[in-house]
């Protein structure tokens, strides 16, 4: 097990007062479904690393960038340890597609108040905040 936690970056899209999540495949929170996001990489601000990987996972643009709140995951089983920081955005232009189909099964778009099961953890302790990206 590491002894630091890592850096994940989760991005909140907004596109018609709905959110896009993906069906997540051979990763720790398998078949979960979670927001666009990855790790922070060194010398990279957190809007770099949204903007990075909701284009390299999905293909599309966002715009409106706001930071969010964060959550503390550990993943026992895993001995895996997280900060995910949220990010809050529009959809700006592009076509959703599954552009990393060995760790992605499926992008749709959700209300916020009917997401998909079962949730990846850091989106679990997300929704335990109370917390509502379309407020």
């Amino acid at each position: 097990m590491d002894r630091f936690p890592k850096v994940g970056v989760g991005v909140i899209i907004i596109k018609d007062n709905k959110v896009l999540f993906g069906q997540r495949k051979n990763s720790h929170g398998e078949d979960t479904w979670s927001v666009p996001g990855g790790h922070l990489e060194f010398n990279e601000s957190i809007e770099e690393c949204a903007k990075r990987e909701v284009f390299e996972e999905t293909g599309i643009e966002i715009k409106n960038l706001k930071i969010g709140p964060f959550t503390n995951d550990i993943f026992k089983e895993e001995e895996k340890h997280y900060i995910t920081i949220y990010v809050v955005a529009d959809y700006d232009s592009g076509e959703v597609k599954v552009k990393e189909p060995d760790r992605m099964i499926e992008w749709s778009w959700f209300s916020w108040d009917n997401l998909p099961n079962p949730l990846f953890k850091p989106i679990e302790n997300l929704l335990k905040q109370n917390f509502n990206p379309l407020i």
